[in-house]
């Protein structure tokens, strides 16, 4: 894995190899949005949505928007409250890697699936 584009005091970032199948994924389906949601499954993969398409509410948290090179707009990235208090002291990182994750996730027809990486948040 190589080293995540990141914002100075990001909490979520991009690898390389996911950026790449990001700006291919815009070009094809618009503007996109993440959600990070808990349970079980594919539950606990990031799912990658055409904007709007996922309504988020009181119950998620905008954990940051995912500023990369080559697309337009920023890509939201969103978690359950549920999730984010277990995960509140990490940061994450999206990469991508062969496999077929879910079939709502955009990425799904690709033969690839997003993933979470996380580190512990430095103090």
């Amino acid at each position: 894995m190589d080293a995540p584009e990141s914002a100075p005091g990001a909490r979520v970032d991009v690898t390389p190899e996911a950026a790449v199948l990001l700006r291919r994924l815009t070009g094809t389906h618009g503007p996109l949005m993440f959600h990070q949601s808990g349970g079980c499954c594919d539950g606990s993969s990031p799912m990658c949505y055409e904007r709007g398409e996922f309504r988020t509410g009181d119950s998620d948290v905008l954990l940051g928007e995912l500023e990369i090179e080559g697309v337009p707009d920023p890509v939201p990235f969103w978690i359950s409250a549920s999730q984010y208090a277990y995960w509140s002291h990490t940061h994450l990182t999206v990469d991508v890697v062969p496999g077929r994750g879910s079939g709502f996730s955009v990425e799904a027809p690709e033969g690839v699936r997003f993933l979470i990486r996380s580190r512990l948040l430095e103090t």
